[in-house]
């Protein structure tokens, strides 16, 4: 399997940001799931929406400082580095566990698209498949066992 995370310089990231090396594989998941055209940058114009899904609530002030800080040449491309350096701000403090689980819900929702409060097993299959492909099949089923503790067949 291809390392994903072969072309990122940890030491750089952590230097510029204060993030943790988990801390940025995440991020890395979470870029490459929004980078649908795979061009390694992500669009200005989408900032708001990708932050938000992120479990981010910035204002549209908050938002337009931070793309004047983060997009340097104001190209209105923002790659992997200067979407590190973007959550950073907002992660700087460790939510409490609530918070976290009210985020890891709405998270959720994005792929709960019939609003049942939860998420297939199949549609996480297509959802990791892609995330981390290429993938075994028991590899992903290894995968999926771990998270449906319960054997219900869904992630709620």
């Amino acid at each position: 399997m291809a390392d994903q995370y072969s072309d990122i310089d940890f030491d750089d990231v952590t230097e510029q940001t204060g993030l943790a090396a988990d801390e940025i594989k995440c991020l890395k998941v979470c870029f490459d799931l929004f980078d649908t055209k795979k061009v390694e940058f992500l669009s200005a114009d989408d900032l708001g929406e990708i932050m938000r899904a992120l479990g981010f609530r910035p204002t549209e002030e908050e938002l337009k400082d931070l793309l004047l800080e983060i997009d340097e040449d104001g190209s209105g491309e923002i790659e992997f580095g200067e979407f590190c350096q973007l959550c950073a701000t907002f992660l700087v403090d460790d939510p409490d566990m609530e918070t976290m689980k009210r985020e890891l819900k709405d998270a959720f929702r994005i792929y709960d698209k019939e609003g049942l409060g939860y998420i297939t097993t199949e549609t996480l299959r297509g959802l990791i498949g892609e995330l981390l492909a290429p993938l075994t099949e028991e590899e992903l089923e290894g995968i999926l066992e771990e998270l449906d503790e319960d054997g219900s067949g869904s992630m709620d």
